[in-house]
């Protein structure tokens, strides 16, 4: 126990990567509990808001297709985050003593041999922050360590392994990227029969016998059809270097973005740079001069448009250059209108106009009572408008209220809702979550996501009131001598 004493305060006191395992892969049962949510590294000292939600990842595939090599592989690469790995193989259900009778007519490959809310049970723990106890399953009794467990800590990455981890759609939604793992099936049955005659202590009649009874039809009827689920598929397993590097590169890409575009997809953050944070920190002082205040907010828009204007659809186009060679490149998008929501929104015109050639703008008027957003004054859009993707423009996302009512209105003019793109200078989590609930499949492009809302509806820590301070209306500013 004094070894595990030290070992716990060199995690505490290191952000060192580890495998989710105790160095003697056990812990008694009667050892100390899991550290609390408080106490984990998810968050950082000081923090006392919600723990980081961690990026789960699904790794899947037939038996001995490669999916604990690939986990591996994985986690190696990611050395400088906290990872953990989760087998679906330690949520066996115990057989009970009717069971054991006719052991070999048990189909251990059948969703029902998995204890499934217990799984889920501890995912969720691991995502909230908390440690967890995992079971030991002893694959020679086929029960359970009724006095040993294994200690999962809260982290950066959990891996979930498993021939069925994406059977159950409920564990498929708390993943955020799903892999298959191919193996061709000859090479998966010779794998077989090494580990299970080594490890298993099973004789090799035995195995194939079970193969031919339940291991190949459960793959043919539950982990096969599964494959459709997967975002990446990896052939030949561990052996796909170039793969595994292209998810690693995705995860740590994944890893730097904010959580809630881990939760949401179809949120976007421009990439942060030092002049993106210092343009921040000047529109956000309080004693900045509006000459100074309106250009660098222009600036950051000018930013923000150039980003979503990514994210329309391009048609490839040849040209011919000034030299006679041929220049493969891309065609914009033509059918292209902007909509502001007066009066905020039209301080993003200008630089609409200025990277979109005559572009039709659009005004959306909404009464703000309070924090309702609800009573739409006043609306003059293109006619066509529903043959456009729409660029919503508002500079600041708050609750999300009248973004909702304007984009409502859209839906009703027959716009596709994935033909919507909303563009802001700021985010509030609140407004995120409430716009991307109701519509999952528009584009929310903004340059930074700020930490909350407070019990005035206004973002903090927010940059006051926008259209006030953009437009001169107030008078916050001290007028230049």
């Amino acid at each position: 126990m004094s070894s595990l004493r030290m070992y716990n305060a060199m995690e505490t006191a290191s952000g060192a990567h580890f495998y989710g395992l105790r160095p003697d892969g056990l812990l008694s049962s009667s050892a100390s509990s899991p550290r609390s949510p408080s106490s984990s590294l998810s968050a950082p000292s000081g923090d006392h808001s919600l723990p980081k939600q961690p990026f789960v990842i699904g790794v899947t595939g037939g038996t001995a297709s490669g999916k604990t090599t690939v986990c591996d592989m994985i986690i190696q690469q990611l050395h400088d985050h906290r990872v953990v790995l989760v087998n679906q193989d330690s949520f066996y259900r115990g057989l009970t003593a009717k069971e054991l009778e006719d052991v070999h007519e048990y189909n251990f490959d059948h969703p029902d041999a998995f204890d499934t809310e217990q799984l889920l049970d501890c995912i969720h723990k691991l995502k909230s922050g908390q440690s967890v106890h995992v079971p030991i399953y002893d694959f020679k009794t086929h029960q359970r360590c009724s006095d040993s467990f294994r200690q999962v800590n809260a982290s950066d990455v959990i891996i979930l392994e498993g021939i069925l981890v994406f059977h159950d759609q409920c564990v498929r939604d708390l993943m955020n990227m799903k892999i298959f793992v191919d193996a061709d099936a000859d090479v998966r049955l010779a794998r077989r029969i090494s580990r299970d005659t080594v490890e298993r202590g099973r004789d090799i009649q035995s195995v194939l016998e079970q193969y031919a009874k339940f291991v190949k039809p459960a793959f043919d009827n539950f982990i096969l059809p599964s494959k459709k689920f997967a975002d990446v598929i990896i052939p030949r397993g561990g052996e796909n270097h170039v793969a595994i590097d292209l998810i690693v590169q995705h995860i740590r890409t994944k890893l730097g973005q904010h959580d809630l575009c881990k939760i949401y997809p179809n949120v976007n953050v421009i990439h942060s740079t030092f002049q993106i944070r210092g343009m921040h920190t000047l529109i956000r002082d309080r004693e900045i001069s509006k000459h100074d205040f309106v250009f660098y907010s222009d600036r950051l828009i000018r930013l923000v448009v150039e980003h979503g204007l990514g994210y329309l659809p391009f048609l490839e186009k040849q040209v011919f250059t000034p030299t006679g060679s041929v220049y493969t490149g891309v065609e914009f998008c033509k059918k292209l209108c902007g909509v502001s929501i007066i009066r905020s929104g039209e301080s993003m015109e200008n630089a609409l106009r200025a990277c979109c050639k005559g572009i039709k703008i659009g005004k959306i008027l909404i009464h703000r009572d309070g924090d309702n957003g609800k009573q739409l004054i006043y609306e003059k859009l293109p006619k066509d408008i529903s043959e456009r993707h729409v660029l919503l423009l508002d500079p600041v996302l708050a609750t999300g209220n009248s973004a909702n009512q304007a984009i409502e209105l859209l839906l009703k003019k027959g716009v596709p809702e994935c033909s919507i793109i909303f563009l802001n200078l700021i985010s509030a989590p609140e407004g995120i979550q409430c716009v991307c609930n109701r519509f999952p499949s528009l584009k929310i492009v903004t340059s930074e996501i700020d930490a909350k809302l407070n019990e005035e509806f206004r973002v903090i820590p927010g940059l006051g009131e926008f259209g006030d301070r953009y437009f001169g209306t107030d008078d916050y500013f001290v007028p230049i001598e």
